[in-house]
């Protein structure tokens, strides 16, 4: 087996920016995390076997580590197995992506194949593939592969092969035993996990839909209301989004929203719809416990889309930051659903189109 460990001197988040957006800032345990990404001859768990895993860790004062076994014979797949279980031991959560749904079962079935002890076991896992997939929409993404992530954050650009090449340039060195083929191979597996720690800063974006912000200003001109709210983790890339009523910018820790008041008066959303009713003579929605007392003409069940009232932009406002953090708060449960919204409404355009 091929064992190769080299420090990572930059380009991965700091210990302690990992530690926070995972949610363990608070926490004085003990917190270890392990990313890692595995190399295999094709998805099926019973039809092809593993024949790389790459992985990174912290270190104290060695800073972050890259790790890659690679086995250059299937026969060597069970120790392969065996050394990484030995080594996960160390570790209190694993970090992949879209490992919950391929890394961890495939090589879990690998494992009881050769009858070894399963290491995840009562292991946390942070799956970047299904925590980010908010981000979608309303950074406007193309797609949620973890090279399209990586794109976006223009970090850095890949030079080696994609993961199907790979598996042909492994076969070749299975035969060859060429250190040109392995390099290739060894290469790719790199990039994928300098990759995981780039598109593991993309976190700090969801401090926007939990609400974990602080209002920073407002300024109101009678025509534009513009609310500048702070985060408490840097943004790896600068970003905007456009909707009919909103307009959105963000930069390193601050972020901006944009919205036109009507007649000095804004919208406020609520995310709980199902608990309100809209009426439409009155353009405003209201709680049901109110609205039963009303005629049915006069209301109607409010949508995500309906369920809010007006409020004036008042001077108290502007002066508030609590208000304004509440505001904010519902503004973006608001856009970060619009956007989920959109995406099912171009789905079912284009689907028509085809019929």
């Amino acid at each position: 087996m091929i064992v190769k460990k080299m420090p990572i001197l930059q380009g991965f988040p700091d210990f302690e920016t990992v530690k926070n957006l995972s949610g363990n800032g608070k926490n004085q345990v003990d917190f270890a995390p392990l990313f890692y990404d595995i190399e295999t001859t094709g998805l099926g768990r019973n039809s092809s076997f593993l024949y790389m895993i790459g992985a990174v860790c912290y270190e104290g004062n060695e800073g972050w580590q890259l790790y890659q076994w690679l086995a250059p014979d299937f026969r060597e797949e069970k120790q392969l197995l065996e050394v990484f279980s030995e080594f996960l031991k160390k570790f209190t959560c694993t970090v992949q992506y879209n490992g919950d749904a391929f890394d961890q079962p495939y090589l879990q079935a690998r494992l009881a194949f050769h009858e070894l002890p399963d290491p995840f076991e009562g292991l946390p896992s942070i799956d970047l593939y299904k925590i980010l997939r908010p981000l979608k929409g309303f950074l406007k993404l193309p797609g949620l592969k973890q090279e399209q992530m990586e794109a976006f954050l223009g970090e850095h650009k890949r030079v080696y092969c994609n993961g199907g090449d790979c598996i042909r340039i492994y076969k070749k060195y299975m035969s060859r035993r060429e250190q040109t083929d392995l390099d290739i191979v060894m290469g790719h597996n790199m990039e994928d996990l300098l990759g995981l720690g780039d598109v593991f800063k993309m976190m700090g974006y969801l401090s926007l839909k939990s609400g974990d912000f602080q209002a920073n200003g407002a300024d109101f001109d009678e025509e534009n209301l513009i609310l500048q709210l702070k985060l408490p983790y840097s943004l790896p890339a600068a970003f905007s989004n456009r909707t009919e009523e909103f307009y959105i910018t963000g930069q390193e820790n601050l972020v901006s929203v944009l919205t036109c008041p009507v007649n000095g008066r804004i919208r406020q959303y609520y995310s709980d719809y199902k608990h309100y009713d809209y009426l439409p003579g009155e353009d405003m929605a209201v709680p049901k416990s109110i609205s039963k007392f009303m005629e049915k003409g006069l209301k109607q069940s409010a949508t995500r889309d309906t369920c809010y009232t007006w409020f004036p932009c008042s001077e108290e406002f502007l002066q508030n930051s609590e208000k304004q953090r509440q505001y904010l708060v519902h503004t973006m449960e608001y856009l970060f659903w619009i956007d989920k919204l959109l995406k099912v409404l171009l789905t079912n355009f284009h689907n028509n189109i085809r019929e």
